[in-house]
């Protein structure tokens, strides 16, 4: 019981004292640096519903082909 009360009292000290870290050595505001990620985030959700766009358009290539009975060529990376 013992170690188990160390541990979390560790855990929890880690926690706030990481947290304090962060906080001090932020290089930008609260909400400049909220702004950047939520741009950041933008950017990222945008750039994987292009990709799942591009590879949705492939496999429906691919099946398409394979429905006509012609060679399905698959590529690899």
């Amino acid at each position: 019981m013992k170690k188990a009360f160390s541990f979390l009292a560790g855990l929890v000290t880690g926690a706030v004292v990481g947290a304090a870290a962060a906080i001090l050595l932020a290089p930008y505001s609260g909400s400049e640096l909220q702004e950047r990620m939520r741009t950041r985030a933008r950017g990222l959700i945008e750039e994987g519903r292009r990709a799942a766009a591009t590879r949705r358009a492939e496999l429906q290539a691919q099946l398409e082909a394979f429905k006509a009975g012609t060679p399905v060529v698959v590529e690899t990376e």
